[in-house]
């Protein structure tokens, strides 16, 4: 799997892998995350203007997408977390809006590896309800740290992973 910046006129292929993601969601039991239209298109090309969005290519095809964003503070809600504490304060790296649809496994681990490419420590969080990402997270190393409130004030499980 290779991983390369999203553009603009990746658009009209993420935005269908969302689609797919979010009904493997529902499909999963997971009713709530990514509801109302969200992430939208907007929010998609927000990441690509500002160097945060980045798809998966499987034989010359995108079948993944993701917002990766790294530095000192790269995600203001984790700056209050209940129930537990991060492993470290170390800079780290954060991934957001993880899709993929159907057409390849492995979408979850190559963002990982890119992204520890870039930071040895990545914070990531994900709704309660979202078992498939929880088990992910687990298996690979991720620990639970507690719980954060996203912007629109819902909670999500909070995971920590630092590499040596």
């Amino acid at each position: 799997m290779h991983i390369r910046p999203a553009t603009p006129s990746d658009l009209i292929t993420i935005m269908p892998i969302i689609d797919d993601a979010r009904l493997i969601m529902r499909e999963n039991g997971n009713l709530t995350q990514w509801i109302n239209g969200y992430p939208s298109t907007e929010v998609i090309l927000n990441d690509i203007d500002n160097g945060h969005g980045f798809v998966c290519i499987s034989e010359d095809e995108i079948v993944g997408y993701f917002c990766f964003i790294a530095g000192d503070d790269p995600e203001p809600t984790y700056n209050v977390i209940e129930g537990g504490a991060w492993l470290n304060s170390d800079p780290y790296g954060v991934i957001h809006r993880l899709a993929s649809g159907r057409k390849a496994r492995g979408i979850a681990r190559a963002a990982f590896e890119f992204a520890f490419t870039k930071t040895a420590t990545i914070r990531v969080d994900t709704h309660h309800d979202n078992i498939p990402m929880q088990n992910f997270l687990k298996k690979n190393g991720f620990e639970y740290c507690g719980i954060i409130y996203v912007n629109d004030g819902t909670p999500r499980d909070a995971f920590q992973k630092t590499i040596a």
